[in-house]
């Protein structure tokens, strides 16, 4: 992975600690709007982090692939990985 870890490991442990969070919560069964709220902050994370891991990727791979020749393959996974997104 060509991304930094310093910035997406710190980013990762927190999403883990919310989702235990998350967790105790509905085991507590606490109000839905709190857990709601905790859900959309850890999606926020999560996305924070998917962002950092494509940034790499297309600064590293894709132009590799790029200076290359073979940019189809990567073009697709892209492409492939915005359809997923869209959802």
């Amino acid at each position: 992975m060509k991304a930094e870890k310093q910035k997406v490991m710190p980013l990762l442990k927190t999403a883990r600690g919310q989702i235990d969070g998350i967790i105790k919560m509905v085991e507590e069964d606490r109000y839905c709007t709190d857990i709601s709220n905790q859900l959309l902050a850890t999606e926020s994370i999560l996305h924070k982090i998917n962002k950092e891991v494509l940034r790499a990727h297309m600064a590293g791979c894709v132009k590799e692939a790029f200076e290359s020749g073979k940019e189809e393959e990567k073009i697709e996974e892209l492409l492939n990985l915005m359809d997923k997104i869209g959802r």
